[in-house]
């Protein structure tokens, strides 16, 4: 017997789902005999790449594992006492294990099918409870990317309710976070508005049309303010005053809506969620019922089912809420679902008395540091304050106290040459604020004795004026006064997972969202110390780990998209498109073509491409798809022309998104390129050019890339996600820049996040991925992935058309089946084979877009073919189910597809009544049986839902009268 003794198991074997006999058994359905074949009938020539991807073999999951642990060792986690938004916690074990790093609760999809999706809903619906008790405010959202874009989409908001869509002044308190104020700018800049920063105190309203007002509560250095006054001169001035505000400081303060805001923002971090090196956080936008339909983000709402019974659901809208294409004034389609969960839940955890003890010991702390730093003739500037002190020194003083808090591994803010902050939190203790204070004595040449905290703690009292204190209740619906115990918090976690179907139960075959594998060893490290506890703001020496990572995922990306540069920064899509349309504006500003201000869009593109080029300050203009989905030449040259002396830009998905590879690409984009502009390319569908095809080659000059379809960051039931842009080489020097921490090219745009490389945790998921898989491997997966979805498309074919296809007879990573001959011949509607599928145990793939009544699949490569075959056997059991009805063996209008999903108290009920068996209607096949997800509700009632909106937790008593309470 020979031995193998090199031998090295490959990760891309257990990334991809079909193995060897399975990949040759769907091509012969094909009708190839090669994988490499059936890519060349299935990938265009003309785009294909002649070289493999210049990246390293792929390695074991152990040996890139352990080659991370070193490159973590170079990261140094220092105390932080910085502040500025970002604020060290305690992740409760119990929300840690059974939360953040559980499949169950990562890999669920965005909650559009919300009958398998109840968990997480009333997850959210905690947290916008959480936001709108301790807020005061009427209404809040499911979340936001971070603190700063919530910020600039109030100042959106404020535009569209109290301005006139254009210019006008935006007022911003330079007392407001630093990023926080340049995020603000960079969305203002396109949109014609002027930004003035200054002191709210003493700035004139009546000079400029100032349509709103942004403040911090507590202020940047750590003052708290008395807002009413200047909230009523903003009124006065027919403004919007939007506030800015930190969560655990309002279970002490007086919360923002009783003192005038009109909206609130800020980050939900600090509760619960690992500063990450700046993300992925929650961040909440909570404003009054007045402004709810113009309200960014997804909102939760309660509805009934069609039992009746209470039933929750993603309100106004189900599919991307308010992205209402060219007049949209939002492009958000997405959150931060995952983390917004978990600082809901810390607030279950917690409860109101828990929440307020924690925020009386970090206030407390923080009161007893400075009578300390007052003893030492450091008296802090503010006495209103509730977790930050201002400190100012002289320059040799401020020198010496850095230097001596970095020899006892601590990080002060300094402000400026002659000013600290200290920013006190959850993970503060008294041995924290006793090393402090020797680094004062120290840096300061004191020779002054250690403070005793007993001593200047004695009889400690608020220094907070009454009129800041809070008096209000929050948090008393029975959610966060119950589950105090880890016992019921665990159980309680559990049953809402229990509702949600995951990845971890089927395949979820959503077209355009490559629901694919997150591979455990690539989530392991997000929980690492060494990279989930540094402050974003830290010195970038004590982040030497994290630079390498950066590094080597840029240079990953710009191969794998054929670009000469990348920025890490934008955090989600939405925010990746916005980033390389300002990346295009900056450019044919700086060559005096500032007036170029026309994007081509097709007009099947998804919502966020139109909505982003609003944002962008650029005058869309739609073309047309022709009868195969294609982008029609003669219509895009025609446009092109008619403004080819303002022609920006053109946005083009690809493969297209209708799952073709369209063979003019590279035509299309030398239309635009002769005509003056410049190419995006939406890189929602890159999971099928990976190795293959890039968009450098075809001619793009910049893509977004969903870190969270292509390169496996999980969707977290809704959010997290990264959007990073590629660049060509003209493109690079304007890659957006910071106004904290230096990124950036030599002519960069302002941040478009509030964090210097956005949601930093989570890419190392990505880099893992590469990692593991090399070059090869990634090739592997997206041949994989076209492979898979062609073999889906030819079992379905005689049973339900699929629409579109390239002229060699194949699709691409996806295909669109259509369902509309449905309505004629049987009155099924799409969403009836939708909600029916639930029954067979999956996830319905994306419907009515970008055609309605149809469903886009997208199998990915992780699926193997046992899977995708349960699938289509599923699709075609629910075909005949329609033929009975067509054939008159089921009524119309009460029938398996009408009455489903079917849950399990219909199933139970004492009485049945429908024209079918109760094992047809729940256990329509043998693997169903042995493997049952159960739907908790019946099918939703929308119309009611956003008829009578409920966006917070209400009352268990009003579910049982006829008219529900608006939040």
């Amino acid at each position: 017997m020979s031995l193998n003794w090199k031998y090295q198991e490959s990760f891309a074997g257990r990334h991809i789902g079909p193995e060897t006999p399975e990949v040759k058994q769907m091509l012969s359905t094909l009708g190839v005999t090669s994988l490499d074949a059936f890519i060349e009938s299935a990938v265009p020539p003309a785009i294909r790449s002649q070289e493999p991807l210049r990246l390293p073999a792929g390695r074991g999951e152990n040996e890139v594992l352990a080659q991370l642990e070193a490159i973590a060792a170079k990261n140094q986690v220092f105390r932080s006492f910085i502040g500025m938004g970002y604020s060290d916690t305690h992740v409760p074990n119990v929300i840690l294990r059974n939360i953040f790093q559980n499949p169950g609760w990562y890999t669920q999809y965005t909650p559009y099918q919300a009958e398998i999706a109840q968990g997480r809903l009333e997850a959210l619906l905690n947290f916008q409870t959480m936001v709108t008790d301790l807020t005061g405010m009427e209404v809040a959202n499911a979340s936001m990317l971070d603190e700063g874009t919530a910020a600039a989409e109030a100042m959106a908001l404020a535009i569209h309710a109290k301005g006139d869509g254009t210019g006008g002044a935006f007022f911003v308190s330079d007392a407001c976070h630093p990023q926080t104020v340049d995020v603000v700018r960079t969305r203002a800049i396109p949109l014609g508005v002027e930004v003035v920063v200054g002191d709210h105190r003493t700035v004139d309203l009546s000079q400029k049309k100032f349509f709103g007002a942004l403040v911090q509560y507590p202020a940047t250095d750590g003052v708290v303010h008395d807002y009413r006054a200047f909230g009523e001169k903003v009124h006065a001035a027919g403004g919007l005053l939007v506030v800015a505000a930190d969560l655990l400081g309002l279970t002490l303060l007086t919360p923002p809506g009783e003192f005038g805001a009109d909206a609130v923002v800020g980050s939900a971090q600090r509760f619960g969620v690992p500063l990450g090196y700046g993300g992925p956080h929650a961040a909440f936008f909570a404003t009054k019922n007045a402004y709810t339909r113009v309200m960014p983000g997804r909102l939760i709402g309660v509805s009934e089912d069609s039992q009746g019974r209470p039933a929750l659901r993603m309100a106004l809208q189900t599919r991307e809420q308010h992205i209402r294409r060219e007049k949209a004034t939002s492009n958000i389609c997405t959150a931060q679902v995952l983390l917004a969960v978990m600082a809901g839940m810390y607030a279950v955890y917690h409860g109101p008395e828990g929440l307020k003890a924690i925020a009386e010991r970090v206030h407390g702390l923080t009161v007893v540091l400075s009578r300390g730093l007052a003893k030492l003739g450091f008296k802090p500037k503010h006495e209103q304050f509730f977790d930050t002190l201002r400190v100012e020194l002289t320059s040799a003083q401020v020198r010496g106290v850095l230097a001596a808090a970095e020899g006892a591994k601590m990080n002060f803010r300094r402000i400026d040459e002659k000013t600290l902050g200290l920013a006190l939190d959850e993970t503060t203790r008294a041995k924290d604020v006793e090393d402090i204070l020797a680094a004062f004595i120290q840096g300061a040449n004191k020779s002054a004795a250690a403070v005793n905290l007993d001593e200047v703690a004695e009889g400690l009292e608020s220094p907070l004026a009454p009129e800041l204190r809070r008096s209000s209740a929050y948090l008393t619906h029975p959610v966060f006064n119950r589950y105090h115990s880890e016992t019921e918090m665990l159980r309680y976690v559990r049953r809402l997972e229990a509702k949600d179907l995951s990845l971890t139960h089927s395949m979820i075959p959503l077209g355009s969202c490559t629901m694919k594998l997150n591979a455990t060893a690539e989530m392991i490290p997000v929980t690492w110390p060494q990279f989930s506890k540094l402050h974003p703001f830290a010195p970038t020496s004590q982040a030497a780990g994290y630079k390498v990572i950066f590094e080597q995922l840029e240079h990953a990306l710009s191969q794998v998209t054929g670009f000469a540069g990348c920025s890490l920064q934008p955090n989600a899509g939405s925010q990746g498109e916005y980033a390389g349309l300002l990346v295009i504006r900056a450019y044919h500003q700086a060559r005096g073509q500032g007036h170029r201000d026309v994007c081509l869009i097709p007009s099947s593109a998804h919502g966020t491409n139109p909505a982003s080029a609003v944002m962008a300050g650029y005058r869309v203009v739609v073309t047309k798809c022709d009868e195969n989905g294609n982008i029609d030449l003669n219509d895009l040259r025609a446009k092109a022309d008619e403004h080819k002396d303002k022609l920006a830009a053109l946005m083009v998905t690809y493969p297209s998104t209708h799952g073709v590879f369209e063979e003019e690409i590279r035509e299309i984009c030398s239309t635009i390129h002769e005509r003056g502009g410049q190419v995006y390319m939406d890189g929602a569908n890159l999971n099928a050019q990976v190795g293959l095809t890039a968009p450098g080659l075809v001619g793009a000059d910049v893509c977004h890339i969903n870190l969270h379809k292509t390169f496996c960051i999980p969707h977290g039931g809704g959010g997290p996600g990264m959007g990073p842009i590629c660049v060509a080489q003209h493109l690079v020097k304007f890659l957006p820049g910071h106004p904290v921490i230096q990124t950036g090219g030599a002519d960069a745009i302002g941040a478009i996040s509030a964090a210097p490389w956005g949601s930093a945790s989570i890419l190392l998921i990505s880099w893992m991925y590469v990692q593991m898989m090399g070059g090869e491997g990634l090739t592997q997966a997206t041949k994989l992935a076209i492979l898979n979805a062609n073999y889906v498309a030819e079992r379905l074919q005689p049973h339900y058309p699929v629409l579109y296809r390239g002229k060699r007879g194949r699709v691409a990573h996806e295909c669109i089946v259509d369902l509309r001959p449905l309505k004629k011949t049987a009155g099924v509607e799409v969403e009836d084979v939708a909600k029916r599928l639930m029954d067979y145990g999956f996830h319905a793939p994306t419907v009515s877009f970008p055609v309605a009544g149809t469903l886009m699949i997208e199998p990915t490569e992780s699926e193997s073919k046992a899977e995708l075959d349960r699938f289509c056997d599923a699709m075609i059991a629910i075909r005949q189910e329609i033929r009975d009805v067509e054939e008159g063996r089921a009524p119309k209008d009460n029938n398996v597809l009408k009455n489903a999903p079917h849950t399990a108290r219909t199933l139970t009920a004492p009485e049945w009544n429908r024209p079918y068996t109760r094992e047809q209607a729940v256990f329509p096949t043998p693997w169903v049986r042995d493997n049952k997800f159960w739907p908790s509700v019946g099918r939703l009632n929308n119309v009611l839902g956003d008829r009578k909106l409920v966006c917070s937790c209400p009352p268990i008593e009003d579910y049982d009268t006829p008219e529900q309470k608006v939040a």
